[in-house]
């Protein structure tokens, strides 16, 4: 049975959503036209998003006219749900550092700082290495790069596999580290340790008794970070490949 606080919505269901690609544009913010269709919606079912990012960056994009994020959604997660909100109130977090300890990180964050120094790609900007609660974001880019940058270095990537390279020489490098690599959004890849992906979230929500839970992304091919909770047996995946998609798609599915 579905918990009490959920018995009002019609449908006893659950949707999540990645939020780069799926809820808005990478780093940008939530459309007017989502953020009514996602009301609607949770006047239905309840409803969640799902990010690689920290919480502040995700609360940048999904907060509408000075909106509470996580009182607009019933769940939220960041950093894959190792930061998460259930109906506004804060729920028990996890930490990379502790998991890996400072004398297996500076290694790992030694050879990837000088790895990212020997490569030739057209520009590089700042913050390459970004320490999260629960893992690192790498970019080979540099995370200050303006909105024009990043769609460069993203065509450039696609052409030339960077990440893709970088992402293998870490997994043969640190083999015993039991750690994920994960490429996601256009200018980096998260690195975790093993199951601490997406379906970290499902942890708190798979015992609220929902009937289905739903999962909507775009980086679900094997290797993209919503790859692991869309491929789950306990949710229903949807892939979209943009806000537009996500909108016609609930609107599809749901009947909304």
């Amino acid at each position: 049975m579905v918990s009490s606080d959920f018995s009002d919505r019609p449908l006893k269901k659950l949707v999540l959503f990645d939020v780069d690609d799926t809820l808005t544009l990478p780093r940008q913010p939530v459309t007017p036209e989502m953020v009514s269709l996602l009301k609607d919606l949770r006047k239905k079912m309840a409803i969640g998003f799902v990010g690689g990012s920290n919480f502040v960056k995700i609360s940048e994009q999904l907060s509408f006219k000075g909106s509470n994020v996580v009182e607009d959604f019933d769940f939220g997660f960041a950093e894959n749900g190792l930061i998460a909100y259930r109906m506004g109130k804060p729920l028990e977090s996890q930490s990379f550092i502790k998991f890996l300890g400072e004398e297996r990180y500076k290694p790992l964050v030694n050879f990837i700082l000088h790895y990212i120094a020997d490569m030739d790609i057209p520009i590089k900007r700042g913050t390459f290495v970004e320490f999260r609660n629960g893992m690192i974001n790498v970019s080979p880019l540099g995370r200050n790069a303006t909105i024009a940058e990043r769609n460069e270095f993203e065509a450039y990537d696609k052409k030339h596999g960077l990440r893709a390279a970088f992402v293998k020489v870490l997994q043969e490098k640190f083999a015993d580290y039991d750690l994920t690599f994960s490429i996601g959004g256009m200018i980096s890849f998260d690195v975790f340790p093993r199951g601490w992906d997406k379906t970290y979230a499902l942890k708190h929500v798979e015992h609220e008794g929902f009937e289905e839970i739903h999962f909507f992304g775009d980086k679900t091919y094997k290797g993209g970070n919503d790859y692991e909770i869309f491929t789950d047996p306990r949710t229903i995946g949807h892939s979209v490949n943009g806000p537009d998609d996500t909108i016609r798609k609930i609107k599809e599915v749901f009947q909304i």
